[in-house]
């Protein structure tokens, strides 16, 4: 038995001995990791500074306001009434090297608004108030009157043709859903053309148009719907808080209500599925295939298919399937887990300040994200405008070229290939040290925001766990609950272990960047990676993600023992995954229940808002039909719903899961160092210590 006991304890460490002063999370601690809390705050110094500096050589109005082929901001000085960006020659912008330098290769012009009327520069009948219309839309000091027509649209000083158009973006692109489908809009010396032609005649244009008309539509339909996504997730939010404080009276019958309400739901789905099924099999353009029809943007199209409702039919059975064996299989580990819960609602309820902590991360968090997205935007800014040379053909020698715009003319490149060829805005930069290194700035851009964000979440964790330990090493609920515990914790996380908390999410992040350099890597040599190349970097990328969710899942167990022991994060991480090798079996079976619990507590709230967002948003509802909005895609608002009230339902429920996740560390300490003698009692409430207590026996028994 003892060489059985130390064979256990070489592998899995020493198992906790009953100390009669252990109270909970020790005070008498000291500050941790003190060398990477150093680096950490010159990473952070630093990073103050680079957003000083880049703020300074920077303009986010060039990300604002667009730039013209003079490198000129619209709406801005000169330019203060020409707020729109006017393609010349739009077509020019379905050339692949559009896509790939992401500049469109054609004359670019601030103009006061979009073109609203069809017409052409080859119409002879143009009368002289439409003449001065179309001059608004050529180069300053361009004379139709005098200059060969053939002549300006070689140059790109004139438009071929305007046609109706609206702004996206400040930008000017063709508006193909007028209502005159069927009219002669446009008349020249040969024919009439109709808007529905000049719809088929733009059918040919790239798939970069086609993706702006789409995002047009898309941010259309966000500005129409944006209060009601809000008013849902603020819905979400209620029902979210009020479901947590149920938790903390009825946690038993509210969990088995989840359980029950989201077999219900899905089972309630398999049921509409297949009655769609039958409705649609056999009915006439109903059993055409999804590949048949390829991608729609309207996706109720898909919806009068039969083969949709079988595939949905297939995939709910499949999940109910799941959830119904699980239940099955785990239905004692349930009891246990429910108990768990229980208790995390008794410690929230004495502790309700923990609930309001989440809204201080996101907070933090939101300042990180705007600090960082300000830094990216200065740095890509930085610099003065690069003019290159911008040919109609490919196959010009001169093509990207630097060149200036002030000294540029018809004469400047003698090549024959490159005839027509302009000098046009590209991009911002220079050649200083500060410009020559601006990527490695955004990399350490990069680096520096995930480093901050990790260590904002791991604070939060940290604080959150010293909350909810001192709740379950104190012996007398509530009496020996110490006064403040979440301030009391916040005080200790930040005084001590700001570098155990800073070494941790410096390990993650470094995982973080070198997938992002991987994803990078993959897109970038997409088109030339052979068969074997892309296996070895799909291997690479699917490796460092399940090492990155091994690292949060042990730098959360760390951040709680650190915030119990107070010591330094290599010692905490040692702890605690021993202590989870040692409890095996419960971490794979009980904390995971667990978890299974809460996602079907947050799928049953985002599932519930989104099928009210559902009916909504597709006017089923009498009462409030006439509210709902009129949209191009329902089912823009209506994911917007589901994924916003699935993270809002996140974040309330992330409380609950690091008090379970505390409590679980805390319960296995616990039956290492008492065994519930009346001199060594469990600190477990007496529920959770019954439920284990026929469980050991029915294991015994078993044995």
């Amino acid at each position: 038995m003892a060489r059985k006991t130390d064979i256990t304890s070489m592998y899995y460490g020493e198992a906790r001995k009953y100390d009669p002063k252990f109270r909970g999370p020790i005070h008498d601690r000291g500050r941790t990791d003190v060398v990477c809390c150093v680096i950490f705050v010159i990473v952070i110094v630093g990073y103050i500074i680079l957003g000083t500096v880049a703020w300074f050589n920077g303009d986010p109005r060039k990300v604002a306001y667009p730039t013209d082929s003079y490198g000129k901001f619209c709406g801005q000085n000169e330019y203060v009434n020409k707020t729109k960006l006017f393609y010349v020659n739009i077509l020019r912008c379905t050339n692949p090297a559009a896509l790939i330098n992401l500049q469109c290769p054609t004359t670019q012009l601030c103009v006061s608004k979009c073109p609203d009327r069809y017409a052409t520069l080859h119409d002879t009948g143009m009368s002289e108030d439409t003449q001065e219309y179309y001059k608004q839309f050529c180069k300053p000091g361009t004379d139709i009157k005098k200059t060969k027509r053939l002549q300006l649209i070689r140059d790109e000083d004139c438009p071929a043709m305007i046609m109706p158009s609206k702004p996206f973006l400040q930008r000017c692109f063709p508006n193909f859903m007028t209502s005159n489908d069927n009219k002669s809009l446009l008349k020249d010396s040969k024919h009439n053309v109709s808007a529905n032609d000049l719809k088929v005649a733009a059918g040919n244009m790239s798939v970069l148009l086609q993706a702006k008309d789409l995002s047009a539509k898309v941010f259309e339909d966000f500005a129409n719907s944006w209060d009601l996504i809000l008013i849902g997730m603020v819905i979400t939010m209620v029902v979210s808080l009020i479901f947590i404080l149920l938790l903390r009276f009825i946690a038993g019958v509210l969990l088995w209500l989840i359980i029950a309400g989201v077999v219900a739901a899905i089972g309630y789905g398999i049921g509409h599925c297949y009655w769609e099924y039958k409705k649609l099999t056999g009915t006439l353009g109903a059993d055409v295939t999804i590949s048949d029809i390829g991608f729609q943007t309207d996706l109720s199209i898909y919806l009068e298919l039969s083969q949709t409702w079988l595939i949905f039919l297939i995939v709910l059975s499949v999940i109910e399937g799941i959830i119904v064996i699980i239940l099955i299989f785990l239905r004692k580990r349930l009891l246990i887990a429910i108990a768990l819960l229980k208790e995390a609602s008794k410690a929230i309820r004495y502790i309700m300040t923990a609930l309001i902590y989440p809204i201080f991360t996101f907070l933090l968090l939101c300042i990180c994200f705007a600090y960082g997205a300000v830094v990216a935007i200065c740095l890509a800014t930085s610099g003065a405008a690069i003019y290159v040379i911008t040919p109609l053909n490919e196959k010009c020698p001169s093509v990207n070229v630097m060149c200036d715009p002030k000294t540029f003319g018809p004469d400047s490149i003698t090549d024959a290939n490159c005839a027509g060829s302009q000098c046009l805005f590209s991009h911002y930069g220079g050649d200083s040290f500060y410009y020559r290194y601006i990527l490695v700035l955004q990399l350490y851009n990069l680096f520096a925001f995930l480093w901050l964000v990790n260590f904002i979440i791991a604070l939060g964790q940290c604080t959150l766990a010293g909350a909810f330990a001192s709740y379950y090493w104190a012996l007398r609920k509530p009496k020996d609950i110490p006064a403040c515990p979440l301030f009391a914790s916040f005080n200790r996380a930040i005084h001590y272990h700001t570098g155990s908390l800073a070494f941790g999410a410096l390990i993650l992040s470094v995982v973080q960047m070198i997938r992002i350099v991987l994803e990078y890597l993959d897109q970038k040599l997409k088109q030339s990676q052979t068969a074997f190349a892309r296996f070895m970097l799909f291997c690479l990328k699917y490796c460092f993600w399940c090492l990155e969710r091994f690292i949060k899942f042990l730098n959360r167990n760390a951040y709680i023992m650190i915030a119990i022991y107070g010591k330094s994060f290599c010692t905490s991480s040692k702890d605690a995954f021993f202590l989870l090798l040692r409890n095996v079996v419960r971490v794979a079976v009980l904390d995971k229940v667990t978890d299974f619990l809460l996602f079907l507590g947050k799928l049953l709230i985002a599932g519930s808002v989104g099928v009210l967002a559902f009916f909504f948003f597709t006017r089923k509802i009498p009462l409030i039909e006439g509210e709902a909005p009129s949209l191009n895609f329902y089912w823009i608002p209506f994911v917007s719903v589901i994924l916003g009230s699935y993270l809002v339902a996140h974040g309330f429920f992330s409380v609950y899961s690091m008090c379970v996740d505390t409590l679980f560390l805390c319960f296995c300490e616990d039956l290492e160092r008492n065994d519930g003698s009346q001199s060594r009692p469990y600190y477990m409430s007496p529920e959770l210590c019954k439920i284990l207590h026929i469980e050991d026996n029915n294991k015994n028994a078993s044995q």
